[in-house]
């Protein structure tokens, strides 16, 4: 087996956990208030979080280098947590999943300001496109926007914006500082909101919230081992498998049935976003390949983005023209 074709089938099964994750959400989503389940997910996290931090090895304190470009990444983090959360409880997973497939759409548009990136015009046009797919999958003036709806694109917005602001200050700040910050956070927050929403939670219920902690990190070692595997180029696109996955689970254990009208915006979407990998994978097409590197899905504050953690253990991949480089020699 080539090892593109070992690292997509890593991926896949990596998005397929994933996708069993967030349907553990929508079923504690019909009963909890969204601040209590990431209150909890983050509290379970905290064990498998601090092996990480243990092997960190890199010299220097956790006071960081950048400290408001982290408070802003901390701030979307917590917004993304809340927000996912919140829409994958109360609307269909497939829809929640289109709307969240915006991320490189918006991550292309926030590199311009932030990363100095240049976007040519047919990236331009690619995000345009995806952007009409958005609106095809919300139908404004057809159906009536709801909460979740809202909640779907600030998970969306939030997580393209922390995605960018690692690219900007990753270089610089330690991986545990971009991760203690954002799960401190989040707990924090979290906590503080929980006397309000507070439901008391038989054992099952937790033992469901420890399999999201459980279920997050697998999957997030599973992707990373195929970014070590295969190239990001073939990589990438696998995450959208999982609107294969919510159209299973989602007809399975809630009744839903993609329209036609969702399935169109999200096969417009996800075009948009797999022509964006391509053009990024291209030598002299992006100076920072924003998208290509961002890995995987928006993180919540209990689960950190996986180029984090690819970072903390010193298994970033190169770019894709420094691997050219490497192949030519």
């Amino acid at each position: 087996m080539s090892p593109n074709a070992k690292g997509a089938l890593l991926a896949l099964l990596a998005f397929a956990i994933f996708a069993t994750h967030d349907v553990i959400v929508k079923v504690l989503g019909g009963t909890y208030a969204p601040f209590q389940i990431v209150f909890y997910s983050v509290l379970l996290s905290f064990p498998l979080a601090m092996i990480m931090l243990m092997r960190d090895a890199t010299p220097g304190t956790l006071v960081p280098k950048h400290p408001w470009w982290l408070a802003l990444r901390t701030g979307a983090a917590v917004a993304t947590g809340v927000s996912a959360f919140y829409a994958f409880s109360v609307l269909p997973l497939a829809q929640t999943y289109a709307i969240l497939f915006a991320a490189p759409l918006l991550i292309t548009i926030l590199a311009i300001p932030i990363l100095g990136e240049k976007v040519r015009m047919r990236r331009w046009l690619a995000v345009l496109v995806g952007l009409a797919g958005v609106l095809v999958v919300l139908r404004p003036g057809q159906t009536e926007l709801s909460l979740g709806h809202l909640a779907a694109l600030v998970a969306a917005v939030g997580g393209s914006l922390a995605s960018i602001v690692v690219r900007k200050i990753g270089s610089e700040e330690r991986p545990v500082v971009m991760l203690v910050y954002p799960m401190m956070a989040t707990f924090i927050t979290m906590a503080c909101a929980l006397p309000f929403v507070y439901k008391p939670m038989p054992i099952e219920h937790l033992g469901m919230l420890g399999i999201i902690a459980v279920f997050a990190w697998i999957a997030g070692r599973l992707v990373i081992a195929a970014y070590q595997t295969g190239e990001a180029a073939i990589i990438a696109p696998m995450q959208y498998s999982q609107i294969i996955w919510a159209s299973i689970f989602g007809y399975v254990f809630f009744d839903e049935v993609i329209d036609a009208t969702t399935g169109v915006g999200a096969a417009i979407i996800i075009a948009s976003g797999l022509y964006i990998v391509l053009r990024e994978s291209k030598a002299g097409n992006s100076q920072n390949t924003p998208v290509l590197r961002t890995r995987s899905r928006p993180e919540t504050g209990a689960t950190p983005r996986i180029s984090i953690r690819m970072r903390a253990a010193g298994k970033t991949p190169p770019r894709p023209e420094e691997a050219r480089r490497s192949d030519a020699t």
